[in-house]
């Protein structure tokens, strides 16, 4: 079995009337988070940060300290088993506006109820619950 790691960002940005996150489609059809894969010797936010400007085009953000989770899955490539383990941060964005990379068919930026309901996988959900109430209790 192959080990993977790969970082991440949940990213929010509050507008006058309510909180949004940004949700990217990858060619799979699967509504994710900007992540990837852990590049020489980066550090988690180092990558994390790195795939959110990749992934979304976003330059102005700002990862958010105390708020880290991580979950995991399986999948098969190339005949081998691959264990990927996905850290995912919070980040605060100040860019109005995101652009959609070649890596995913769509992006939408969703309140919290819509982006809940939009994610296809147990993991990443449950940390958008997490992160939504980490924002919460922290007063962002």
């Amino acid at each position: 079995m192959i080990e993977a790691v790969s970082a991440g960002a949940i990213i929010y940005r509050d507008k006058p009337t309510k909180r949004e996150y940004l949700l990217l489609k990858s060619r799979a059809g699967d509504w994710e988070f900007p992540k990837g894969g852990v590049e020489g010797t980066e550090e988690l936010q180092q990558t994390a940060i790195r795939e959110v400007r990749e992934e979304s085009g976003l330059s102005n953000f700002k990862l958010l300290d105390g708020f880290r989770e991580e979950y995991d899955y399986f999948f098969q490539a190339s005949g081998s088993t691959i264990h990927k383990t996905v850290h995912l941060f919070v980040a605060k964005s100040f860019d109005s506006k995101a652009d959609i990379s070649d890596e995913h068919s769509d992006l939408q930026w969703r309140d919290y109820t819509q982006a809940i309901n939009t994610i296809n996988h147990d993991g990443p959900r449950e940390i958008l619950e997490h992160a939504n109430q980490f924002l919460i209790d922290s007063g962002y």
